[in-house]
Parts: structure tokens; C-alpha cells; sequence
């Protein structure tokens, strides 16, 4: 028989081994591995973990630390000494005429001023409440603004209301500690075409702004003599209000007064609080006529509204009003005095006022020929008169703004308040942008270094001391209470991508070509240390522009910010290009180029390689680049469209698009006013594609408005040709923005947003135009007579209009109709607008 086989069946566990028998070196190995990728794999799965929650905690950090960058400043000192605008160290310009957006007013250069100003209100007129205070387009006045004001230390200004003129006049007198000395004179007269002669209250008024102290001197039962007060910044002083007189030395006339004092949470709140506090008991009696009741300031009574939000929390200051009712024709004395005034001659009223006012009056006359040379020119009297009244409006027109701003970057889930700052600046219209605006600022100050040099440091030094540690600067500055106020609230908003044209650069050039030209005149030679001081801050802001507003090919440009709801828009807007609603491409995208931003930083580039040069410092950098953006080769193939023959922008873009009203589908028998109002929405008929952008208007003007073509350059024939064709940009009275024959021309962006930048004539591109023909008909070239022709026309044009607007009107416009002439948008508008003075001074 043979050996017996084990018998194994399938699937059967083995035999559990002995337990004295050890385990064999195989399965020893095989569990010691299994433990040692379980440990391996627990130390990955922690470590896994604690890289994650150091990654999220460095996340956060990161996000909280670049979401802080945008509110913090910028590490190099300041521009500005931190006491630069004090009494003691600026004394001349403390006090000054820096409320733009009342109709009269004045502070001091200081974050918490006491400040002065002046209502009216015409008695028994058809309409019971016709307060005058800020400056309001709806007020309707026939025209108001300073014929005269150096900026310093007077101004003469003419408010001209229905049927009545009243002109207001300032004088300021140095002396003590703070700033001196101030008198207004107020003069109303009826106009010859007044049936009657009007009975006027005027309303004088101080309020302190958080800090300082009013007190109220009354006699004769109910008029206000006096006002005594007591701040940081101005020491002890008093307000004297003289009464009404019918002319300088002249006998008393008949008035009744009236006087309130009360509190005041906010000088916004100023207008409101004098409303309420309105009241028609009161009565008018003069001595032969009958008697009437007025209306004038009793006991202040706050409005109670059924849904009144929290109560205001801020501190209440003194509020002290003074009124006086008189007939006209009458003139009145406010009178400052400061406490430290020690060895004043005498008050500075009546006579004595009267001979300072004159003597000011003839500096001004003189300084302005002396400056501008209109009677050398051939001027009128009555053109003189308007250039004067340009001038005087910008200077009258200056603002000390201090408070914060609010903005916001992408690493920010909700808005955040800017530092606190102060801005000594320019506005652009009383009445309805009476704040800092960063493009408008450099036109204004081409105009301001020509009279006051220092004026222009002292703003520049203003703006870029509001830089970021980034670089940006906001570009609307909305500063305090007051100015917010005026704002509406979706503009209030400042975000940090978002850019302004760098035409600070235009006022830096016209002080470095002063100082070169006059090394030795003392109004100049401050510029080299103020230079020195601000180009730590330059280098940052210039470096700012090149990091953020960079376009998709190398030396191209982009500005950021364009409109996001493109269905909703026939082109979106690019309000930081400062040009709004200026067609650029049709579709958004990062793949746009601009040909107006590539020319900004050209010209840009070549100031910072002056002011570097100047300085001592490394240029090379700066020079380069200027060279590079300048090359006309590489502005042709960025932005020269042949099909166009114009220079454009790039982008995704189409033509085929029109504004169309949305259907709404309402069901049969259903009331249709349940359903959303059809609005006008965006059809594009044809897809866009990446090409040139078709319009030509301003933005094609670029290259020869900032002189970056060579004199020789056949692109200038072209535009020649654009600017001379009525047909295109041509008309009797300017440059029009958008050429007549463009498919945007005059079309509405949306059903509620007018034509802005798309035919009307803007003053600020127009006398670029104006320069840089100047410039060409004076360098040797192929079309230098073409220019020289077109100087000559242009010029002539645009004058003559805006001063026949003034005179018709009654005020400088911030825009003008391409088919009439005629004065349109907000008014007075005298930022840019007064670079009509520029033009014929021929000063560029």
C-alpha cells in the first residue's frame, strides 16, 4: 500500500498555533511593518493638521494685515510740518474764506474751527421759506461769486438774488498771536426793476466745531451787540456786529432784531436748527409804513419724526445766531477782534475799513497785470473784469477740510475710516462738488502757481500727505460732516484699485520750470526743499500707478474700476479715468488698453526724472521709461488704429449696441402695476471681439494734448484734421468731447444718466488742446503753420464764449453745448473752467 495523504479541505482555518510555540520571523516582520506605516501615517495626518492650522492662522494674519494696509499711511515723513497751518506759523493765511460751500462764511486753517457765516431770507415774498445758506443750484440766484479775492487778505464777492444785490467784502489785519483781526461789510441794494424796496433779514452766525466756547451779549432787550468766545487755537476774541447803516458814515437805519442761541451737534446741521427755530410772531414796524409780521429765529425746536433714528451721539457745540431785518438799501459791520491783538491803531470799520479795502484792491490790480498782462494784450476792461472774477472764484473757492475718509480694499468685508487728515485745496463748483476732487486739482493749480506759488506747495503737499503706505491716494476726498453732507452716499465710498489722472505732475512741471527760469526769485526758491521733502512720497505714488493700473502688454495701461453691471449700461462708465462716461470698450476686461493712462505715465515719467535730476538723486530709471513710453513706434502699435485712422484704445468691444426697454410678461387678466417697471437694458446685436475701440473724442487727442508725438510725426495731420472737421470735433465755441459722427455721440448711458463726456465741450481738455498747439506752432516741424492757424482759432473760440456765458449767464459753467454755446451742468463751476484766464494770458 502506498503512503497515506493528509487530507486538506478548502477554506478551512489553520490550526491556531501552540502557545509555547513562537511566532516565525515572517510574521514578526509583517505586524512590526503594519504598526510602523500606522505611526507613519498618524505623524503625516498630524503634521498634515498642524501645517494646515499654521497655513490658516498665517492666512488670516496675512488677510488682517493686507486688509489694514489700506488705511495705513505712508512711513515717510510728512510733507508738511505738523504745525504748518497754525496762527503762529502761517499767520497770514489762518483765518480765510475756506467754507466754499456757503454763500459767505470763514474759519480758520485748524481741524476744530469756530466758524462764521451768513444766512438771508427776503421777508413777505410769495414764498415763506427762501433761506439762503449753503450754495444750491436750486436756489436760482441770477449769479454769485468773488469779483475779486487775492487769496490772502481780501475779497469782494456779488450775490445777486431775485429782486436785491448784496455785495460782501472782507479785509484781514495781522496782529497778535492768532491770526489778527477781521471786518465784512455787507451792502444790499434793490434792483431798478424792484417794484418795491425789499425788507431783507440777515443772518450773522458763529458755531463752534466741537471744542471752544460762545457766549451771548444782548442788549436793548433783543439785539445781539456782541458775541465773546474762547477756543484753542484763537485764544479769546469777539465778534461785534454793528447796526445797519443806508452807506458808510451814514445815519442809523430802522431795524428789528432777533438772536438764538442754542447748541449744535454738527455744522451740517447749521441750516436745519435756524428752520427750526423760524417763527412769524414777530413784527415789522417801521416808522412810516405799516406794520407786517415777520419771520424770524425764536426758540430752537428739533423736528419729531415718527421714525427717528438713534439720536445723534456727538458732542453739541455753541451755536449763536444774530438776526437783523431792514429795508433796503442798507449796509451792515461784522467786526473779529482777537484777544491778542494787543496794540491794534484802531477798529478796522467804517472809514478806516474802507481805505484798507482800496489800498487791497489796487495790489490786486496791479499784481494781476503784472501776472497775466491783459491790458498789455489788448484786453477790454470788460474781459479784465472776467478774468479777474476767474481768478478770485478759485482763490474765494479754497477749502480747509479735515475729518476722514471712508474706503475700502478687496481684503475688506465692509468699509473702514481712513486716518484723520487735513486738505487745503481747491474745489471744483461751490454749489455742487465743494470738495477735493485729485484730477481737477492739477488743472487748478496750473492756474494758482502762476499767482501764488506757495499756495500750490502747500496743496500738493496736502494731497500726497493723504498717501497710504501703498501709494494711492483717495481720489475724492469727503472729509468731515459738512462735506459728506453733500454727497451722495454711493459715492462716499474710496477703493484702493481705483485711480485719478496724475495731473498733480502738470502743476509739479510749472514750478520746476519756474524755478529754473527765476533761480533767484524768492516766490520760487522754496520749490527745491519742498521737492526734496515730497519725493520720498512722489517715488510711492508714481510707483503705485505702475504696479496697479498696468495693462496685459508690456508698457501698456489699464485704467481699474470700470462699471461691473454691463447689461444695465449702453458703455460702461470709467470714473477714474475722470472722463465718466467716455465710450471705451463695450465688454469690460483685463485685456483692455488705454491710450489716455499710457500718456499720463509718459508724461509722469519725465517730471520724475526732472525732479529727480534736480535733487541729485538716481534718474536713470525714470528717464528711461519716459524714453520708452514716449517712442512713437510703440504708442502706434499699442494704440494707432489704421482702420480708424485715430489713436484708440483695445479691448473686447462691439458697435452693435443700443438701449432697448425689457419685456416684462405680465399673465393675462393680472393687474400690470404688480410687476417689476420694464427698464432700458443693454442689446448687443453683434459679439464683441478684441479690436480697436472706434470713438474718437478726447481720449484720440491724447498723444498731442500731453505732447508726447514728435513735432514730425505724420499722426499729427490726422488729428489736425479730426480737431478743423465740424463734422467731427470742431465747433464755434471748443473742442466737443465725442466726434458728431460717432455712434455714442449725445446717447444716453442709461434712461436715468445723461450725455456727459459725449459731445459737450470741457474746458480742462480744451486748454490742454490750446497749450499743446502753442507748443507745436513753436517747435520746428512739418505742422508748425497748420498748428500756429489752429492756435489762433481754437483760442478765440473758446474765450469768447465762456466770457459771453458769464456775462449772459452770470456764471463760469462746467461744460458747454457743441450746438449753442450755452453754460450747462453745475454752476458756478470755476475749477478748470477758470483756465480761460490761462488762455488769454497765453501763459501754458
Amino acid at each position: 500500500m502506498g503512503r497515506q495523504r493528509k487530507r486538506v479541505v478548502t477554506g478551512e482555518a489553520a490550526p491556531p498555533p501552540r502557545k509555547d510555540e513562537k511566532p516565525s520571523a515572517f510574521h514578526r516582520k509583517d505586524k512590526k511593518k503594519k504598526v510602523n506605516i500606522g505611526k507613519m501615517f498618524i505623524n503625516i495626518s498630524i503634521g498634515l493638521c498642524i501645517f494646515s492650522l499654521i497655513w490658516f492662522f498665517y492666512a488670516i494674519y496675512m488677510r488682517s494685515s493686507l486688509a489694514k494696509r489700506v488705511v495705513t499711511l505712508h512711513p515717510s515723513p510728512h510733507v508738511l510740518d505738523a504745525n504748518s497751518t497754525d496762527a503762529k506759523v502761517s499767520p497770514e493765511r489762518f483765518w480765510g474764506s475756506y467754507r466754499p460751500q456757503v454763500y459767505f462764511g470763514m474759519k480758520t486753517r485748524s481741524p476744530r474751527s469756530i466758524v462764521t457765516g451768513m444766512m438771508w431770507m427776503r421777508q413777505f415774498s410769495d414764498l415763506d421759506m427762501n433761506l439762503r445758506h449753503t450754495c444750491e443750484q436750486g436756489d436760482r440766484l441770477q449769479g454769485y461769486g468773488w469779483l475779486m479775492h487775492d487769496g490772502l487778505t481780501f475779497g469782494v464777492q456779488e450775490i445777486r438774488d431775485n429782486d436785491f444785490t448784496l455785495t460782501t467784502e472782507f479785509v484781514k489785519r495781522m496782529g497778535g498771536d492768532h491770526g489778527g483781526d477781521w471786518t465784512w461789510r455787507v451792502t444790499a441794494k434793490q434792483h431798478s426793476s424792484a417794484p418795491q424796496a425789499p425788507v431783507i433779514s440777515l443772518m450773522f452766525y458763529a458755531a463752534a466745531d466741537a471744542q471752544g466756547s460762545l457766549q451771548a451779549h444782548v442788549e436793548e432787550r433783543n439785539r445781539l451787540a456782541s458775541i465773546t468766545g474762547f477756543s484753542e487755537e484763537l485764544g479769546n476774541f469777539k465778534i461785534t456786529f454793528r447796526k445797519p447803516v443806508t452807506g458808510e458814515l451814514s445815519s442809523a437805519k430802522y431795524a428789528t432784531y432777533n438772536y438764538l442761541q442754542t447748541v449744535s451737534p454738527g455744522l451740517e446741521k447749521l441750516t436745519d436748527i435756524v428752520k427750526y427755530s423760524l417763527n412769524r410772531r414777530f413784527v415789522y414796524s417801521p416808522p412810516s409804513g405799516e406794520k407786517k409780521h415777520y419771520i424770524g429765529v425764536d426758540t430752537y425746536k428739533p423736528p419729531h419724526h415718527q421714525n427717528q433714528q438713534k439720536p445723534d451721539q456727538r458732542k453739541e457745540s455753541d451755536f449763536v445766531v444774530y438776526q437783523v431785518t431792514v429795508q433796503t438799501p442798507f449796509q451792515i459791520e461784522v467786526l473779529f477782534e482777537s484777544g491778542s491783538f494787543h496794540d491794534r491803531p484802531n477798529q478796522l470799520v467804517g472809514s478806516i475799513m474802507t481805505q484798507e479795502l482800496e489800498k487791497r484792491k489796487a495790489e490786486f490790480d496791479a499784481k494781476f497785470e503784472k501776472v497775466f498782462g491783459l491790458e498789455k494784450k489788448g484786453f477790454s476792461q470788460a474781459y479784465i473784469k472776467f478774468g479777474k472774477a476767474a481768478l478770485s472764484n478759485m482763490l474765494g473757492g479754497m477749502g480747509y477740510f479735515f475729518g476722514q475718509s471712508v474706503v475700502q480694499s478687496v481684503y475688506n468685508e465692509y468699509p473702514l475710516l481712513y486716518p484723520e487728515g487735513a486738505l487745503f485745496t481747491a474745489v471744483p463748483s461751490r454749489s455742487f462738488f465743494p470738495r477735493g476732487f485729485l484730477w481737477d486739482e492739477g488743472f487748478h493749480q496750473l492756474l494758482l502757481s502762476k499767482w501764488d506759488p506757495q499756495v500750490t506747495r502747500e496743496v500738493i503737499a496736502h494731497w500726497i500727505d493723504l498717501m497710504n503706505m501703498e501709494g494711492w491716494i483717495p481720489r475724492e476726498q469727503i472729509l468731515g460732516d459738512e462735506a459728506r453732507s453733500k454727497v451722495p452716499s454711493e459715492f462716499i465710498v474710496q477703493r484702493n484699485e481705483n485711480a485719478n489722472p496724475p495731473t498733480l505732475f502738470l502743476a509739479l512741471q510749472e514750478l520746476i520750470e519756474q524755478l529754473s527760469s527765476n533761480p533767484d526769485k524768492a516766490a520760487f526758491q522754496p520749490t527745491l526743499h519742498f521737492l526734496r521733502r515730497l519725493f520720498p512720497r512722489l517715488k510711492t505714488w508714481y510707483e503705485w500707478y505702475n504696479t496697479t493700473q498696468t495693462g496685459p502688454l508690456p508698457n501698456s495701461y489699464r485704467w481699474r474700476g470700470r462699471d461691473k453691471d454691463t447689461n444695465l449700461f449702453l458703455n460702461p462708465k470709467t470714473l477714474t479715468s475722470g472722463l465718466d462716461d467716455y465710450p471705451r470698450a463695450s465688454h469690460p476686461s483685463a485685456d483692455e488698453r488705454h491710450v489716455d493712462l499710457h500718456c499720463w505715465m509718459a508724461l509722469s515719467s519725465g517730471i520724475m526724472a526732472k525732479v529727480a535730476q534736480l535733487l541729485g538723486e538716481p534718474h536713470e530709471d525714470y528717464q528711461l521709461s519716459h524714453k520708452v513710453l514716449s517712442d512713437n513706434n510703440l504708442l502706434s502699435e499699442l494704440h494707432w488704429s489704421e482702420q480708424h485712422r485715430a489713436f484708440s484704445d483695445f479691448g473686447n468691444h462691439t458697435e452693435d449696441v443700443s438701449l432697448q426697454r425689457e419685456k416684462v410678461y405680465v399673465p393675462p387678466g393680472q393687474p400690470r402695476h404688480q410687476f417689476p417697471v420694464a427698464r432700458l437694458v443693454r442689446s448687443v446685436r453683434r459679439a464683441p471681439k478684441a479690436q480697436h475701440v472706434n470713438a474718437l473724442g478726447y481720449v484720440s487727442l491724447f498723444p498731442f494734448l500731453l505732447q508726447i508725438l514728435q513735432p514730425d510725426s505724420p499722426k499729427l495731420e490726422h488729428i489736425f484734421q479730426d480737431m478743423r472737421d465740424s463734422n467731427k470735433l470742431w465747433t464755434p465755441y471748443g473742442l466737443r468731447s465725442l466726434s458728431k459722427s460717432d455712434p455714442l455721440y449725445m446717447k444716453r448711458n442709461t434712461e436715468h444718466d445723461a450725455p456727459y463726456w459725449r459731445g459737450p465741450i470741457w474746458i480742462n481738455i480744451n486748454y490742454l488742446a490750446v497749450r499743446a498747439l502753442h507748443y507745436y506752432s513753436h517747435t520746428e516741424g512739418p505742422y508748425q503753420e497748420k498748428a500756429a492757424v489752429l492756435y489762433e482759432e481754437l483760442r478765440t473760440n473758446i474765450i469768447n464764449n465762456v466770457y459771453r456765458q458769464y456775462v449772459e449767464a452770470g456764471y463760469i459753467w462746467e461744460q458747454y453745448n457743441d450746438g449753442t454755446g450755452r453754460g450747462q451742468g453745475s454752476h458756478p463751476f470755476t475749477g478748470w473752467s477758470s483756465l480761460t484766464l490761462l488762455m488769454m494770458a497765453e501763459q501754458y
